[in-house]
């Protein structure tokens, strides 16, 4: 964040050529924010510090975490792509008083963001734009910058431990139906192959997710 006070400056030479100092968060006003999508506790950073340059600009680095909510669409599970969205909004300020601008492009902000996200994780960080607009409240009206963030799924793990166990099963059964062998051979074998199905079926119910108003197609095939 970065924001100017033109009460806060002082001429560096009266002051032993000092430019900037680092000085507590609470020392002087900052604005407050308030992330929409937010559920839960926010776990921030205790370096709560903010540096101060002379001629009153502020800026400050606050990592936090946050658990935000995000409506999923799995039908294509496990090759699905998610978009998620992170608002960031001070209800305390209307827009007359507080402004908030990005400082820089979505796409160096897409950069940025890759070189911190995890990569052994199970999804892809693909995309990032950032929208600017202003929502009216009652009689006010306040800004909202809202991050769209883009992330695919990796489907390597549930094709080797769930498609193609599936697609084994099916093969088997149908080699089994066909095959020359005995009935009494092809009932052991469908018995087998149903006591597998359902131990996949088990299986697949704890990996499909279910935050979803459409169930994914592989559960319903």
């Amino acid at each position: 964040q970065e924001w100017k006070n033109n009460l806060v400056t002082w001429d560096p030479r009266d002051f032993c050529n000092i430019s900037k100092v680092a000085l507590p968060l609470d020392t002087y006003w900052s604005p407050p924010l308030f992330i929409l999508e937010e559920v839960g506790d926010q776990k921030s950073s205790k370096l709560e510090y903010s540096v101060v340059t002379h001629d009153g600009s502020f800026n400050t680095t606050l990592p936090f975490q946050v658990t935000v909510t995000c409506g999923l669409k799995i039908l294509r599970f496990p090759f699905d792509t998610q978009t998620c969205n992170v608002s960031a909004a001070s209800f305390l300020y209307p827009v007359t008083d507080l402004v908030m601008k990005k400082k820089r492009a979505a796409a160096e902000m897409k950069k940025i963001s890759q070189s911190y996200f995890l990569t052994d994780g199970e999804w892809r960080f693909t995309n990032l734009s950032i929208i600017e607009h202003i929502e009216g409240i009652e009689d006010m009206q306040f800004c909202i910058m809202t991050f769209v963030i883009s992330m695919e799924r990796r489907p390597i793990l549930y094709v080797l431990n769930l498609i193609l166990p599936t697609c084994a099963l099916y093969l088997l059964d149908m080699a089994v139906l066909f095959g020359p062998i005995s009935l009494e051979e092809k009932v052991n074998f469908q018995i087998a192959i149903i006591l597998g199905s359902s131990m996949l079926a088990v299986i697949l119910n704890n990996m499909l997710p279910t935050s979803s108003n459409e169930p994914p197609m592989i559960g319903t095939s």
